[in-house]
């Protein structure tokens, strides 16, 4: 078995989500709007219970396409707060559309969505040298950046511990640990 870095050898989908996506760089907005709905469903809750509801999420907000998110209504909210293949979380539900018309706003201003994004990594992935789990902070002064001017915006459930992990997921920042096999792969 390859090295990989230590949160996610305890599981199978874990292991395929580390070895497969997480921290490969992301310029595409509809990966990107999938990415920071997943991570704010993630507060308070363990990763591993988001990833196994991700095909939910995927069915229940209709693929991630920003601009079907953003026209969902009262009605749809309800619907979704029946749905058992996604956390049913009003204020998480409620903020997931909030935060497509959020990202529709921020295309229209700057292009992308993905533009925007990787502005605050300077366009470039960060690439750290942590050699575990304890030497990767749970927030930087890029994440709570981002989380200041998506909160600006209006976005939510984007404090600066979401945005972290978010720009981990994405690929804005590489920490993958020290001898773990992905991180050559990305060329860390």
């Amino acid at each position: 078995m390859e090295a990989r870095c230590e949160w996610a050898g305890s599981d199978a989908l874990l292991a395929a989500y580390h070895d497969e996506e997480w921290g490969v760089p992301s310029r595409d907005d509809r990966h990107l709007f999938e990415l920071l709905v997943l991570e704010g469903a993630q507060a308070g809750l363990s990763w591993l219970t988001v990833l196994r509801k991700r095909e939910g999420y995927r069915r229940a907000f209709a693929g991630f396409e920003a601009e079907a998110v953003a026209r969902f209504g009262e009605r749809d909210v309800a619907r979704l707060l029946g749905d058992p293949g996604i956390v049913r979380n009003r204020a998480k539900i409620e903020a997931t559309v909030a935060n497509a018309a959020r990202v529709l706003e921020v295309r229209a201003e700057r292009g992308s969505f993905a533009d925007y994004a990787w502005e605050f990594v300077g366009g470039e992935p960060i690439v750290n040298r942590p050699r575990s789990l304890g030497d990767i902070p749970a927030e930087t002064a890029e994440s709570r950046a981002l989380s200041r001017d998506l909160k600006r915006r209006g976005f939510r459930f984007v404090g600066p511990t979401i945005c972290y992990a978010f720009m981990q997921a994405a690929g804005l920042v590489d920490d993958h640990v020290v001898g773990c096999f992905r991180r050559g792969e990305l060329g860390g």
